[in-house]
């Protein structure tokens, strides 16, 4: 028997001309977890889709078992061992969790075609205890869930197939610390029952501490496996995206005014968020740092006119406006890309043109209220010229982009709209290293020409590498407040935690 679960040689695969891998490889030992890394449009996703028969190779061989495989589809990928956890969720909401989990694989009575569901509910809950799964119950509609829940749900489905290698895409994308390290368990269980994991994410410090082995794909190319202990950030930095990385976050050396930009007193949702005051400057970013549930999304949707407040004011360059939906909020040049953009921040079977010019269109429409297609055209190349995004055309659908470029459509449209003050909620969440340094190009430049910008994060680098000053939420009050020069990581978790 052979040590690889898995060998992946020279896979090629094309979209209409367009190269989309050209001679990838995998190889994965058995009971490791192997990561798979590289820039969005590297190519990864495209091999995953190939391994689990939703795409079709046009060259290549896949060797899993020891034996020559031509996966056709997602099912016959299941039968042989093969499971995924996909980075967009696919449960059916209006199902219960047991009925999602053990779906098209209920246990029957012995009346043939009968599900037995106090077995489909007690297999749920066996599988969720072995897990350490806890707190949820197998009868729970999976429309109350939150979406870390959901994650662990999928997490637990991709499980119950006995596979031997799970392919876990972003498996840690919307899931808080405590459920990241029930994932790791779960991770280390798996290994000992000698099932490898495809480990896809561009958390570096979770490729770091859980993985055993790195490959590394970029433009559609295989550029090389090492052992994790052998490869530095330096090194798997250069290999993804083939420069140096050394100014990693992107800040010049700017001069902050006193000039406010927007101004907000005692805001207050009654059951999430309280007495929220705070500011940010004329050519700040404000670093917005908590925990998930924290109310900080909350706070700025209510900013943004997309939830309803009981008390408080907002000021913009010192007079008093009044946001009560998203039409005020743009009205006043405000704008906010949103923390989910495939749920909320775009049209994914629309084409980039309508994606970018959705809120602009007040201003491209004829007396008709018909579009001008040629100022259109024009409005929409300009922007997405000058933030890089890469689309073969205006026509491309934009689920077809890869997450840098969806989100950097989500800046365009809002960008289009000549905002004063852009408010971020997690901008860089789902993209690869080269493009989270893109997005911080972009956001400097903002500030240069005066724009102010409120930006959620997650992440406590980008906080501190990105940020001029940083306030701190916690149970829906402001905690804490610091100049990025004052404040450290340890400071921020102080202020964020219980």
């Amino acid at each position: 028997m052979s040590d690889y679960i898995l060998q992946m040689k020279g896979i090629k695969k094309r979209f209409s001309g367009v190269i989309a891998l050209s001679g990838a490889n995998l190889m994965v030992k058995r009971g490791t977890v192997h990561a798979l890394v590289g820039e969005n449009g590297a190519g990864k996703s495209t091999l995953m889709k190939v391994l689990i028969g939703l795409y079709h190779a046009d060259e290549g061989e896949i060797i899993f078992n020891d034996k020559h495989v031509n996966i056709s589809s997602i099912h016959q990928a299941l039968n042989l061992g093969i499971s995924m956890i996909h980075q967009e969720l696919s449960s059916i909401m209006d199902m219960r969790i047991c009925d999602n989990v053990f779906l098209g694989r209920e246990p029957e009575i012995k009346v043939k075609g009968f599900i037995n569901d106090g077995k489909l509910i007690k297999n749920t809950a066996d599988l969720f205890e072995s897990l350490g799964i806890k707190g949820i119950s197998p009868k729970e509609k999976m429309s109350n869930l939150s979406v870390a829940r959901l994650q662990m749900v999928e997490i637990a489905k991709a499980v119950s197939y006995n596979s031997d290698l799970i392919i876990m895409d972003e498996p840690t994308s919307a899931i808080s610390e405590a459920e990241v390290e029930m994932l790791f368990n779960i991770i280390s269980s798996l290994k000992k029952k000698n099932i490898a994991i495809i480990y896809i994410s561009h958390k570096m410090d979770e490729i770091y501490k859980i993985t055993d082995e790195i490959t590394v794909l970029r433009d559609g190319e295989y550029i090389g496996t090492k052992p994790t202990s052998e490869m530095t950030r330096d090194m798997l930095y250069t290999m993804m995206i083939n420069r140096d990385l050394k100014n990693y976050f992107v800040k010049s050396k700017r001069e902050i005014g006193n000039e406010i930009a927007l101004e907000v007193r005692n805001l207050s949702c009654k059951g999430v968020f309280d007495d929220i005051s705070f500011n940010v400057k004329k050519g700040e970013i404000l670093g917005i740092a908590g925990l998930m549930g924290a109310g900080r999304t909350e706070i700025v949707e209510s900013i943004f006119g997309l939830r309803k407040t009981n008390a408080g004011e907002i000021y913009k360059s010192g007079e008093k406006i009044t946001i009560n939906n998203v039409a005020d909020a743009i009205k006043n040049k405000l704008s906010l890309a949103t923390e989910d953009r495939k749920q909320f921040g775009l049209f994914l079977e629309l084409p980039v043109k309508q994606n970018v010019s959705i809120c602009y269109l007040s201003e491209i429409c004829n007396k008709l209220l018909l579009v001008k297609k040629n100022k259109e055209i024009q409005k929409v190349t300009d922007i997405i010229s000058a933030l890089r995004v890469k689309t073969p055309s205006l026509a491309q659908f934009v689920k077809n982009l890869s997450g840098g470029n969806q989100q950097k459509v989500v800046l365009s449209k809002w960008l289009l709209t000549s905002p004063d003050i852009l408010i971020l909620d997690e901008p860089t969440r789902g993209i690869d290293v080269g493009a989270k340094t893109e997005i911080y190009n972009i956001m400097d430049n903002l500030t240069k020409q005066g724009k102010a910008i409120i930006m959620i994060s997650s992440e406590m680098p980008e906080i501190l590498g990105v940020s001029d000053r940083i306030i701190v939420v916690r149970g829906g009050k402001i905690t804490g407040e610091f100049a990025v020069e004052e404040a450290t990581q340890e400071k921020i978790i102080k202020c964020a935690s219980y």
